[in-house]
């Protein structure tokens, strides 16, 4: 990925902004009692401060009824009293009645870097997924510290971020190594001097320490939470940290919460996942050739994609569109079902000779100054808090060992992520060693939903955060693998999601569903 805001506070409101986090998870916090301290004193103040809301700026893109506002938090913890940095919120208020009104549900949609703002829209547009749960709820989003009109970061120009074509991430030989790392030497270097101030304070621990003020500024008591992708991560956090002010929480499309996982390993098991998901891609391809005229059978659209990977490395498509520019349009299929058709539309149509819609689709576009700020300071942050959150391997011979090894069966991504984490093994800034995620005593049962050929966050990480959620459910979508899927239209999901959410109702055990309606080619609508 909320509420009133407070003049006047009862008691309980003030008890609940200051709630003290339980002793485990104290002990489980990088820093400890000073920033459990510090968040107490943070969120008092905003319990008593409020929010302003007013109409969102122009510029937002946030259509009335929609409100926005700002939350002030510390820039560090441990200083409550130092230096703050403000965060954007917006919300929408719950469309029902007074009394079927159950509270705010603050939304993070990901990355690390992604923007929740846009969550209220989900009511604006009348999204039928979210109908009954808005009639109960104020939807509010906010951008995380670091993002969008939250004390953004950056790293590098942004017209010089989007720029291409970029070197093919799949190295040819040692020269080409020495090149990638030296860019992400720079990368890294570009933050410290653009954003150093700030990198240090990055981390999940701190996004979910800023959670607990906007829902105190909320006037809330207790918390209830959508989290998707990242947004997983940030929501076993807070359960950690904050397990008594949880009261509905639903974590979707979950990032693996292990220690020995944040962030090395789980970017190397996303490799493995990804592979997976684009041969689930390519059959449907081949599946639906009639359609797309690209090979019917996976072993011809994989022998296509080679094709045109090669032919982009020697003449980049357009001037603009090389290897590195493919892959990156190319993943979001993997990434999710929706992008199933439209992917194949673009590759078909270049097929048939039509360069323009990949050159559009694939290339930078120079005039989207916005968009390029906002594409720019997304992969700053990103790397930010993944480089923040852990200690990363600091030795060039481990990463090559293991995407080396890696690459040889699961090509599609391997090399192209390596070099995009690449920054964190000379981070100039102080890398935490993560949180241990877990909550038994206070925490309400919770909700886990994750399909099992999710490629972006694998199946196992929704096992493991269920093992360290006492209480918790999980809802697995069998033989699908769209990322976010309480976004999809699957009945069997979303009457549970609702149920969750509007009565505080579970499963007596887990739930296994089937998956949701296969992509359907354009043309055979």
């Amino acid at each position: 990925m909320l509420g009133a805001a407070g003049g006047v506070l009862t008691g309980a409101l003030i008890a609940g902004a200051l709630a003290t986090p339980m002793a485990s998870a104290k002990a489980r916090t990088p820093g400890g009692a000073a920033e459990a301290r510090g968040v107490q004193i943070a969120a008092a103040r905003a319990a008593a401060a409020g929010i302003d809301w007013q109409d969102c700026p122009a510029d937002w893109a946030l259509e009335k009824p929609i409100q926005c506002g700002y939350v002030t938090v510390p820039l560090d913890y441990a200083k409550p009293y130092g230096r703050t940095i403000k965060l954007a919120v917006d919300r929408i208020g719950n469309t029902g009645s007074a009394t079927e009104r159950q509270g705010a549900l603050i939304y993070n949609p990901g990355g690390p870097g992604g923007s929740g703002l846009k969550f209220p829209r989900r009511v604006t547009t009348k999204n039928p997924l979210w109908t009954k749960t808005s009639k109960a709820y104020d939807f509010v989003g906010f951008d995380p510290r670091g993002v969008g009109h939250s004390a953004a970061i950056s790293c590098v120009d942004p017209q010089e971020y989007v720029k291409a074509p970029k070197a093919d991430p799949v190295p040819d030989s040692e020269a080409d190594k020495r090149a990638q790392r030296k860019l992400a030497e720079e990368y890294a270097q570009g933050c410290a001097e653009r954003s150093g101030w700030m990198l240090p304070y990055l981390t999940t621990p701190n996004t979910a320490r800023d959670i607990d003020v906007i829902r105190a500024a909320l006037g809330e008591k207790k918390l209830n939470y959508l989290g998707v992708s990242y947004g997983t991560y940030i929501g076993g956090v807070y359960a950690t940290l904050f397990p008594t002010h949880v009261r509905r929480m639903i974590v979707d499309s979950v990032v693996n919460p292990s220690r020995e996982k944040i962030w090395y390993q789980a970017n190397l098991d996303q490799d493995v996942a990804f592979e997976t998901r684009w041969k689930d891609w390519t059959a449907w391809v081949a599946k639906n050739d009639a359609a797309y005229h690209i090979g019917d059978t996976p072993e011809k659209v994989q022998k296509q994609w080679e094709t045109l990977r090669a032919a982009a490395k020697k003449h980049p498509i357009g001037g603009v569109v090389g290897p590195a520019e493919l892959v990156g349009f190319f993943q979001s299929a993997p990434y999710y079902d929706s992008s199933w058709a439209p992917v194949a539309a673009v590759w078909s149509a270049y097929l048939a000779g039509d360069e323009k819609q990949l050159v559009e689709a694939a290339g930078p576009d120079l005039s989207d100054t916005a968009g390029n700020i906002a594409s720019e300071n997304g992969n700053a942050v990103y790397t930010a808090v993944e480089c923040a959150d852990a200690k990363w391997p600091t030795s060039w011979r481990t990463w090559d060992r293991d995407n080396t090894r890696l690459h040889k069966d699961y090509p599609f991504m391997t090399w192209a992520n390596a070099w995009m984490n690449l920054p964190c093994a000379t981070w100039d800034a102080p890398q935490q060693n993560p949180i241990e995620v877990g909550a038994d005593k206070g925490l309400p049962k919770t909700l886990i939903v994750q399909s099992t050929r999710d490629a972006a966050t694998p199946y196992d990480g929704a096992v493991e955060l269920h093992k360290r959620l006492k209480g918790s459910r999980l809802i697995t979508e069998k033989d699908a693998g769209s990322h976010g899927v309480t976004g999809l239209v699957n009945a069997c999901i979303n009457d549970r999601v609702d149920a969750y959410l509007l009565n505080g109702t579970v499963d007596a055990a887990d739930v296994t569903c089937g998956p949701h309606a296969t992509p359907v080619p354009a043309a055979a609508k």
